[in-house]
């Protein structure tokens, strides 16, 4: 019963992708040898319980994985489907750390068998959960029909499913194309050089930096910031809050701002000037000598 149940079923369609775990997660694994083997014992994840039936088939398939060796985060192919316009991808996450590992937010690919790219999705690994030492978690992602390739027809077998590690990437100036046109080549240098000499936003954040603050004869008050987008995808900006505060450390303006979806391109810097009118001023004699700008919850 169970050789016909095995020939029958237990068809692994799908590659291995393997990545050291100090490139993806800056974690490893004390005093083991490089030329160890680890095998990765089955664990399931309590967001995912499968049935008994593909309990037996996971049990079966995760006996034949090739072993990992130490520092390692797998992901091992099982099954491909298409539903429609979504690809389901059925795959072991194997962690042969001698330590349980918490995967997070990161972007997956979906490649063919010549590597050729046939879907990327950003999948939040907290769902998971803790992927334990030396084991072997089973997970099914979703690929929607606009995080794949248009292609007839996807691969039965063959197909790897891998991290997309982060490569370095220079935090680079953003212009809108409106200051791009406008500003004097001059100011465009001054700028690259800034955005180049400055330590860039870490991983993930978006915050703001001042660069001019000055208040005309009308009262009205012009603030230059940059808007600093460390993570790896654009941002639209609809609307923003902003306080300034001037050298005496008061609040001298406040006001909420429409901004019409501007976008800031991944790890990228981009230029804007806000402007307060006068009856947003709250302050008379202000002291731009030193100041900031920033959204009121940033500065709690």
């Amino acid at each position: 019963m169970l050789s016909l149940f095995k020939k029958k079923n237990l068809n692994k369609t799908g590659e291995d992708t393997t990545v050291s775990s100090e490139e993806l997660l800056n974690e490893t694994s004390a005093d083991l040898s490089a030329e160890e083997e680890v095998e990765t014992t089955l664990h399931y994840s309590p967001a995912y319980m499968p049935t008994q039936e593909l309990k037996y088939v996971y049990q079966f398939l995760n006996l034949d994985l090739t072993p990992l060796k130490p520092n390692q985060v797998s992901l091992s192919g099982i099954e491909l489907k298409q539903d429609g316009g979504d690809v389901t991808v059925t795959a072991f996450i194997r962690n042969s750390l001698d330590k349980s590992i918490q995967l997070q937010e990161m972007p997956l690919l979906l490649l063919g068998v010549e590597d050729e790219m046939l879907g990327r999705k950003v999948f939040n690994f907290a769902e998971v959960g803790e992927i334990p030492a030396k084991s072997s978690t089973p997970w099914v992602f979703t690929f929607s029909a606009d995080e794949t390739a248009d292609v007839e027809e996807f691969p039965k077998t063959g197909w790897k499913l891998a991290f997309e590690l982060k490569t370095a990437r220079r935090h680079e100036l953003d212009l809108e194309e409106s200051w791009a046109n406008s500003l004097p080549e001059e100011d465009k240098a001054r700028l690259h050089q800034l955005v180049a000499e400055i330590q860039a936003p870490k991983p993930g954040e978006v915050n703001f930096m001042g660069l001019q603050a000055k208040q005309t004869s009308e009262g009205n008050l012009h603030v230059t910031m940059l808007i600093r987008n460390g993570s790896d995808k654009n941002i639209q900006l609809q609307q923003l809050p902003l306080e300034v505060m001037d050298a005496s450390e008061e609040v001298i303006a406040k006001g909420g701002f429409t901004l019409d979806d501007l976008e800031v391109k991944a790890n990228t810097s981009k230029p804007w000037t806000f402007i307060f009118p006068s009856d947003l001023v709250l302050k008379e004699n202000v002291d731009l000598s030193v100041w900031k700008a920033y959204p009121p919850q940033q500065n709690q």
